[in-house]
């Protein structure tokens, strides 16, 4: 028979703690405002996640055919892009603040921002 101690309750207790406020940081995040298009670093375009937009941008690889963007209420993807591994394809529809789309071959990338948007991932 075991025996559960006072120590073993505050473990428990701290755990719980930390998964609610896990969960509460990831869910509670703001609804995107806006697709932000960027070419090389720089912003080409920003759309508002309120209406139907398509957008071409020619990256690098624009002798093989634009990167197309697709914003639809509330998420973005991008719909088609020249390069050979279609990684920024495959992800889909972007829906959380803070996400991001990169198309490495073409220099092109999609970022949802917002209130309190935070990126992804942060590589140096």
């Amino acid at each position: 028979m075991t025996v559960v101690r006072p120590g073993d309750w505050l473990v428990i207790a701290a755990g719980l703690a930390a998964t609610v406020a896990t969960a509460a940081s990831q869910w509670g995040q703001a609804a995107p405002a806006h697709a932000q298009v960027r070419l090389d670093g720089r912003v080409v375009a920003e759309l508002p996640l309120t209406g139907r937009h398509r957008v071409s941008i020619d990256g690098a690889l624009s002798s093989r055919g634009p990167t197309v963007i697709e914003v639809e209420p509330g998420r973005a993807r991008v719909a088609a892009d020249p390069g050979p591994r279609q990684y920024c394809v495959l992800q889909g529809w972007l829906t959380r603040a803070g996400s991001v789309a990169v198309c490495a071959p073409s220099h092109v990338t999609l970022q949802l921002t917002g209130a309190g948007s935070m990126p992804d991932t942060v590589a140096f």
